[in-house]
């Protein structure tokens, strides 16, 4: 017997796609309490009667919600919840014998030590989730995080190893017919993976063209940016690029519309803005906007630090 019916399983499975795909330009707030106001259905849910296959589907819901979750946490600042539900997600990927779940849980981990500069962490993490899961787009995501710290520790050769086998990966895929769905991977993001490597590299012009290519991919036909994020992290790639090149105008108009995004990531824009940042206190250290630019970051920074909520 059964007090849940299979229409009710449906419904919260397409509540969760309509979220994942929202990520990448709804507001954080919103999709933090849409994102809770889920978790507390579905385990509601888990409370009632079920066979044994109906009480697998919501606990694998669950753990998606938890995921994307741990992604909305973060971009708020809130790392230490982030935390937890991204160790959640992964202890139910494992409860649940959802290898793509605890995969996307390790891809997390990854981003986190990424963005902390925890660069054998983030590489572990990455190893870990390859283990977790062989099949599914986030293994390109996992080649993607592995080029990005390569390129940080200054290691060429594993940045275009892990490129060309993340490429390869996706080349084996189906073209997603939502590319916008956060734990989906497509071939129109590759451009915002090539394009973070690169620019660590100091390979200016590979990134720049990467950085533009985001920039459009990221805007609607009508001039609306459906990816925010990643169009803001392009305008500080093309910034870097700018001052490298003694374009100081041009660097700082990039980084300022990039800062003002009003759908950001804190943890990642910043570690992004810091780049240009140091190019521009190294190169123009006495020019006035080097320091008004510095103040903005530094302002932005200051209102992220303030204390956590416990949810």
């Amino acid at each position: 017997m059964s007090d849940i019916n299979s229409a009710a399983l449906e419904s919260i499975e397409q509540g969760i796609d309509q979220l994942a795909r929202a990520y990448p330009y709804a507001d954080a707030d919103y999709l933090h309490e849409r994102t809770l106001s889920g978790l507390h259905y579905v385990t509601k849910q888990l409370e009632s009667r079920m066979t044994l296959r109906q009480h697998r589907e919501p606990l694998v819901d669950t753990g998606w919600l938890f995921l994307l979750n741990a992604c909305v946490q973060y971009d708020r600042g809130q790392r230490e919840a982030a935390n937890l539900s991204k160790a959640a997600a992964l202890r139910i990927g494992e409860e649940a014998g959802n290898g793509e779940i605890k995969a996307w849980a390790w891809e997390i981990e990854a981003w986190f030590a990424l963005t902390q500069s925890r660069w054998q962490d983030m590489l572990d993490a990455v190893e870990a989730g390859h283990v977790a899961d062989q099949t599914h787009s986030v293994g390109v995501q996992l080649y993607a995080h592995k080029a990005r710290a390569a390129a940080r520790m200054g290691d060429g050769r594993l940045v275009r190893d892990s490129l060309d086998a993340g490429r390869a990966r996706l080349n084996r895929l189906p073209r997603p017919d939502h590319p916008e769905h956060h734990f989906i991977i497509d071939p129109d993001k590759w451009d915002f993976y090539g394009m973070d490597a690169y620019r660590l590299l100091g390979d200016d012009e590979r990134a720049a063209t990467h950085a533009r290519s985001v920039i459009r991919i990221s805007t609607g036909p009508d001039g609306t940016e459906i990816s925010p994020m990643r169009a803001a992290e392009a305008r500080l790639t093309l910034g870097v690029a700018a001052a490298r090149t003694g374009e100081i105008d041009e660097a700082i108009g990039m980084g300022t519309t990039a800062l003002e995004a009003d759908r950001k990531s804190l943890p990642s824009l910043l570690l992004v803005a810091d780049e240009l940042d140091m190019e521009l206190r190294s190169r123009y250290p006495r020019e006035p906007a080097t320091r008004d630019f510095h103040e903005q970051i530094m302002t932005i920074k200051r209102g992220s630090s303030k204390p956590e909520l416990p949810f």
